[in-house]
Order: structure tokens, then sequence, then C-alpha cells
């Protein structure tokens, strides 16, 4: 076959979209992108993760970044959301039995802050008329009566002491410590002389009396005290009373607007009761003296928070099912949080400091995250699979199983969790949860897998307009008309790299549309046309490829040696390509190989000096593989072979490269010089079949780049797999220069094919075991034979002079020193 033959037309370079399918003459016409480009698959996942009940059907969404998961998902959740009713509010109130562990109480969307203000408006009422009530005359006058009746007692009490004190002698005298017993002298106390100055035997008297008398004032003391204490508890009485008579109206009719929600009828029963013991609260508060107290704001107002209402969750502006998009899914965004204030060095708190987390908004609806975030952030990936688990949102400290020591803290009553988690990532964190995590294959059952492109045709070309229309009109970007549309086509099939295919990264899409914007806004278009986006996509390259630039302008130069013309045996360009971050570029290198005698080793220099990676390895290790099946079946391979990137001084990686090193290594051993005009791509396999890479259009490029700096001849060309024709979305300097005449590119599909363009000689098929002459096969499978002879002439040798030296050593003879180094360079050999 001919080089004419193996080389494609210009129309096989890329795949040009015809303006005129277009019928509009601006985007501005177009309507909006009503659904997705593609992603089909994805969202018959999302669909089906959203309506299947039951334990275990959340989401992850995986696929490239840019590809439109965030879009789709938001779109397609917020469309099933609207469907949907909006979930039951959620309030924490104080639990009056045990205030360390607050009530949770479930109420119908909407009614939530219907009783917080409902609960505001009690509180203000009962401020309001249990102090009136405390300050009427009615509640004044038995006040009255009942102190009265209280001093009027003890007065009898006292009275009645009194009488038998003085009549055995005695007075009763009141001090600042309490009621105390005198003797007295008539009418008077006596003194301490008179008493000092009595017998003995009156004394004695007058103390056994005084013994009898104090029996009696204590118990007489004891009555007054419990007079007292009756009188304190008729008083507490008679404002449960006025309390109750005052509230009683305002709770009925709160109980009876909750009728039909049991936990608040009951709550507000225990709120009825509370009051009522906690009267105090309601009294006129007196002034405070003293300065720390009205520091602390005040005890009975802030007491009063008790019988606030926490609104957690507060559905009464929601239409629908709540959908969350959590941006930090931190621990305590997602779970919640007690929140505590400092007062005077010690955090307080209450069961109205208690914050809702994502997880508490989006239930009954739907939670969004990124699953990355959620991995990075301490304790969150635990807490998203313990409340998915348990079926319960339970607000505790973050890490608290790990405490050394305990501490006292809000334990709020959990609230049960019904959510559907849609988590999107990337493809690898998907998959090293599903390997390492078993929760994880439990919890997310539904996996959406994005794909990076889509079939390329009329109807998909259509609605890459409607995505030019809308994202124009979406951030305020001028129209494109068909030229420009077109070219945006063109360019997404280049992202795929695929004639075929167009890519579904429509972030780098978009960025290239605002940028064509702008490139269009510097030349005074109205409308962006195909010149504009060319200006974009190129002044993007701009910006990236300085680096491209300093390495074609070494090889330019010489610093880098790289031939473009004339022919050299065991030498070929290589094609290998460069990332660097959003940007990748092909670059030749030089290849060479060298052949000598050895066992059948062919060693990669790169491998050795540990420069390349696993696949390259095995590239090499098939071209062993490849000789001793093709030229090897009746004789021993007795060849060793030396491969190398020259000017290779970072990793080595892929197998890219693979068929280029057995063109060099097989010109080595025919001694055929290979045309350094040419350069190759391609990976082998042991067959001989030249199997397709990928980066085929940067490749060339970069080859061509390199041709065009150092002249080009209008021989120069690439030889490519004929499977990567397809991947072909050559720039358009590129295919104008294969146009006319001054670059080629040839496809092969076989390595005798690929040695034929390189060196000008057939390669020869076997026949009758033998390959015609005047072929390449013909000059390999000869210098085999000649290397197998010479090592087969050196193991001979070898084994003479072993056998001569075994002899000599048995005579004690010396050994020559010239047969001592062919038997020590036969043993080498066969070491080798």
């Amino acid at each position: 076959m001919t080089l004419q033959d193996h080389e494609l037309t210009p129309d096989r370079l890329r795949a040009v979209c015809d303006p005129a399918q277009f019928t509009f003459k601006s985007t501005a016409e177009l309507p909006g992108l009503a659904d997705m480009i593609g992603q089909d698959r994805a969202k018959r996942a999302l669909t089906f993760g959203m309506e299947m009940p039951g334990e275990g059907y959340n989401m992850f969404v995986l696929g490239p970044v840019g590809t439109g998961r965030w879009t789709m998902v938001r779109r397609v959740v917020e469309q099933k959301a609207a469907s949907e009713p909006p979930p039951q509010d959620w309030v924490y109130v104080n639990n009056f039995t045990n205030p360390a562990r607050p009530r949770a109480i479930r109420l119908p969307a909407g009614m939530g802050c219907q009783l917080r203000s409902d609960m505001e408006r009690l509180v203000a009422d009962l401020k309001r008329d249990i102090p009136r009530a405390f300050e009427s005359e009615e509640y004044e006058s038995r006040r009255a009566n009942i102190a009265k009746r209280v001093q009027d007692e003890q007065t009898r009490i006292f009275s009645e002491l009194e009488e038998q004190v003085r009549a055995r002698g005695f007075g009763l005298a009141r001090t600042p410590i309490g009621v105390m017993l005198v003797p007295t002298r008539g009418e008077e106390a006596m003194s301490e002389a008179d008493y000092r100055a009595l017998p003995p035997d009156a004394r004695q008297q007058l103390e056994h009396t005084e013994g009898e008398l104090q029996q009696q004032l204590t118990s007489t003391l004891h009555r007054a005290r419990q007079v007292q204490k009756e009188a304190q508890d008729n008083l507490t009485e008679l404002d449960r009373q006025v309390v109750s008579f005052v509230a009683g109206h305002l709770f009925d009719e709160l109980e009876a607007r909750y009728a039909s929600i049991p936990e608040v009828v009951d709550y507000l029963k225990q709120v009825r009761n509370d009051v009522i013991e906690q009267a105090d609260l309601f009294k006129p508060a007196e002034e405070q003296a003293n300065p720390l107290a009205q520091m602390f704001g005040g005890g009975a107002e802030a007491a009063l928070n008790r019988y606030k209402v926490n609104l957690l969750v507060d559905n009464c502006e929601q239409k629908n099912a709540p959908v969350i998009i959590e941006t930090n899914p931190t621990y305590y965004n997602l779970v919640g949080e007690v929140q505590q204030e400092a007062q005077f060095g010690a955090l307080v708190t209450d069961f109205t400091k208690i914050r809702a987390g994502a997880f508490h908004r989006a239930n009954g609806g739907y939670l969004i995250m990124e699953a990355r975030s959620v991995l990075l952030n301490p304790f969150a990936w635990d807490a998203l699979e313990r409340i998915l688990k348990d079926g319960r949102i339970e607000i505790e400290e973050m890490g608290q199983q790990y405490r050394l020591f305990s501490t006292t803290t809000l334990e709020p009553e959990p609230i049960p969790a019904d959510v559907k988690v849609i988590l999107i990532g990337e493809p690898w964190i998907y998959y090293l949860l599903y390997a390492l995590d078993e929760d994880f294959r439990r919890l997310f059952k539904v996996k959406a897998d994005f794909g990076t492109d889509i079939n390329r045709d009329n109807t998909a070309a259509q609605q890459y307009a409607l995505f030019v229309a809308s994202y124009c009109r979406d951030h305020s970007l001028r129209p494109f008309d068909p030229t420009g549309v077109a070219k945006i086509v063109e360019h997404g099939s280049r992202l795929a790299e695929d004639q075929k295919k167009l890519a579904t990264r429509f972030s780098e899409i978009g960025d290239i549309i605002a940028e064509a914007s702008y490139w269009a806004g510097q030349s005074g278009h109205q409308l962006v046309t195909g010149e504009d986006v060319q200006k974009a996509i190129d002044e993007k390259v701009y910006r990236s490829n300085r680096v491209e630039e300093r390495i074609r302008e070494m090889i330019e130069r010489g610093i880098i040696m790289v031939d473009t013309d004339g022919a050299v045996v065991g030498q070929v360009n290589g094609l290998s390509v460069t990332m660097l971050g959003d940007y990748e570029f092909g670059r030749p290198s030089r290849i060479t190989a060298r052949t000598y005698v050895g066992r059948g080793n062919v060693i990669a220099i790169d491998r050795e000096a540990e420069l390349a990676g696993p696949i390259h390895n095995k590239g090499v290790m098939i071209l062993a593989g490849y000789l001793g099946g093709r030229y090897a079946t009746d004789l021993p391979l007795s060849l060793s072979a030396s491969i190398t990137f020259e000017q290779s001084y970072e990793g080595v990686e892929g197998d890219s490269a693979s068929s280029a090193e057995l063109y060099a290594l097989l010109s080595s051993l025919a001694g055929v010089p290979i045309r350094q005009d040419l350069a190759v791509t391609g990976s082998v396999n042991q067959r001989g079949e030249v199997q397709p890479i990928g980066s085929a259009a940067a490749k060339i490029e970069g080859f061509y780049d390199v041709c065009r700096v150092k002249g080009l001849t209008g021989n120069q060309g690439v030889l490519i797999p004929a499977q990567n024709v397809d991947n072909l979305m050559l720039r358009e300097d590129v295919v104008q220069a294969v146009r006319e005449g001054r670059f080629h590119i040839y496809q092969v599909r076989t390595i005798d094919e690929g040695m034929e363009l390189l060196t000008g000689m057939p390669a020869g098929e076997l026949k009758d075991g033998e390959y015609p002459e005047g072929t390449i096969n013909y000059l390999v499978t000869q210098r085999l034979r000649q290397l197998a002879e010479v090592y087969q002439a050196f193991a001979r040798a070898a084994g003479e002079e072993e056998e001569e030296t075994e002899v000599r050593k048995t005579r004690r003879e010396p050994v020559p020193q010239a047969r001592r180094r062919v038997f020590r360079r036969s043993r080498a050999l066969r070491r080798r």
C-alpha cells in the first residue's frame, strides 16, 4: 500500500458544523432550554430515588465537575418538591418535669408560628391581668383578713401565755433574738442585783419555775409558727385562686384551639399548672437594690422564658416540600446545636437556644450536599450516617462520645428524620466509599451517573443552540448568530475528542460563551460570530501555553533534539501529551533503541531509572512478546535491547508510545533508517496490532507546531491508529495545512503498515517459513539469526573453555589470559 492509501483527507480531520442547519438569525429568538442536554440515565435515577419509598433509597450523583450535576439535581428535585405538601412544623418547649430534656412537639405546617404567637400573647396577657388582680381591693381585703386573723390568733396565744407567766412571777421580754422569760418583782423586771440577793432556796425555786415556763414558751412559739405557716399557706392558696381565676379562661381558649393536637393540649395543661405554682413571677416587681441582680437582667422577667416556644422548623411560608442545599455541611450545620451564653465567666443555656440544622429544615423534603465537603468536616459524615440509620435527628455536642469528662448540658428530645439525602461528588469518591464503608452501600442505594458526552446529531446541535440562548439570557450576554453557535458545537466535539460526540461539560462551554461575548464587544459586534468564538478559544489557549511555547522554542534552537527531516536508524519521533492544570498540549520526543547480543531482554532505561509508570512498563514488556512470537519460533531470541526517551527528565507513563518504541527497535535490528519527518503515536499488542490512544488531536497539533517553527517541507506528518480517526477535531490551521499538502496524517492498523510508511520498504509476509528478501522482516530475521549464531558460538566456546580449564586445574597448569577473557565474556553472556 502507498502513502496515499493511508493518508487521511482534510474532511476526515474535523467534523464541521454547518451554520445553515440553524433557522434563526439570533439566539435571542430562541426559547430557553427546558431540560438538560442528555443525561437521561442520571435523570431517571434521580426520579426513581425520589419516588422510591423505603429505607436507604438516598442518592449519590457522580460525574466529573462541570457536567451540569448541580443544575440538573436542583431542577429535578425542585420540580418534584413542588408537587408535594409542606412538612410539619417542629417546636421545642420547656419540660417542666425535667428541664434538661426539652420536649419536641410536631404541629401541622403553619401552626408552629401560630403557637409561638399564642404563647407570647398568653404571657403578655398574664403579665397584664395577674398584677391587676393582685392590686385589686378584693384581693387586698382578703389578704388583710388573713393577716388580721393571724395577728389576732397570735395575740390571743401570747396573751394567754403572758397571763400564765405573770401568775408565776415571770414576764415576757421581746428581744432581737426572740421572746425571753424574765423574773419580776411586782410589775418590774427583777434586776440582777435583786436576783443575787435572793436566798438560795428562792433562787432554786425560781429556776425550776423558769424551766417549766420555758417548755410552755417553746410550745406556744411553735403554735404561733404553725399559725403563721397556715396563714402563709392561705395566702399562697389565695394567690393560686386568683391566678387560676384570671388565667383560666385564657388557657381554656388555647386548649380549645389546639384540641386536635394532644401534645399541645398536654403542654398547655403543664403550663397552666406551672403558672399557678409560679404566681410570684407575675406579681409587681419590687425595685432591686442589689446592683448584681440588676446586672443579671432581673430574675422574674428572665424566668418567664420558660413559657416561650422555640420554633425550630417554621413552614408557615412554605408552600411545598423543602429543598435545602447545604454548602457548608459542618457537624452543627447538619444536626443543629444548643447555643450557650457567657455570663460572668459561666456558660448558661436553655431550650430557647436550640438551633435547627440542615436535617431539621429539610425534614419531609430533600437535602442536597457535596460529598467531599461532608467528608472533610470532622464528625459530619458520622452524623449523616447515624441520622439515616437511626431515623432520628439527635442534637448533641460534637464528639461527645470522645470526651474525657462529662459535662451537664441540654439533651433535646430527638426528632424523627424523614429526609431524602442527595450527595454530589466525583466518581472516585463514590467507588471509594462503596468499597470501604458498608453502611454507605445500605444508605445510598441509588446511583445517578452523569456522562461526559452525548451523540452528535442535528437534535443535539439544536439543543446546543438552546443552551447558548439560555446561557446568554441568564448571564446578560450578547446573542449568537448561527456561525457562532456552529463554532460552539465544534468546540463541544473538540472537548469530547470525538467527531460523533458532544461534550456535556457545560461549565467549560459556558466560559467560552461568556468570553466570546466579551471579544464580540471588543470588536463592536452586536451578535457573537464564529470569529468571536474562535478568538475566545485562541485567547484562552494563549493565556495557558507559555510552557508549550518555551518547549517549542527549545526544540527550534536545538536544545531539545528533535529532527523533522532526514532518516536515522533506531530513532523515531514519539508523541506524548503534557497536562498543566486545565491545559494539555502534545510534544514530540526522540525515542532511540540499540540492539546487541543477549538473551531476549528488552531493557527500558526509563524503567531502570525508576522514571516510568506501570502502564509504560507493561507496554515495553509487550515488545518482547511481539519479537518472540513473530521471529523466535524456530530459533532463540538471542538479543538484548535498550530503549529510552531521550532528554526525558520527568516521569513517563502510558503505553501510547509502545508502537514508536517497537518501530525504533525493528529499525535497529534491520539497520534501516526511519524517516524523521514523521512522528508516531499508538500502543501495540503482542500480535502487532496498533491500538487507539488518547489525546490524538493534541499530539498531532504538537508535532505540527514543531514542524511549523522549524519549517514545513511538505513531507512531514503523523502516524495514528486507524481507530483514532473519529477522535480527530484538529485546529483549522492544521486542517488547512493538510489541504494544501504541507502536512500529512496517516492511519495505520499494524506495525507492518507503520514500518512501510516510516522506511519506504515493504514489511514482507511470511511464506514457507521465510520472509522475502528486500523486506523489513527479512532483514530483522537475518539479524536475529546472526545474533543467535554469535551467542551460540560464545556458548560453545564457553563450554570448551570450561572443560579445558577444569582439565588444566586438575593438572595444575596455568590458563592462558586470552582464554580467561573469552570464558568470562561467554559466561556473562549466558547470565544475561
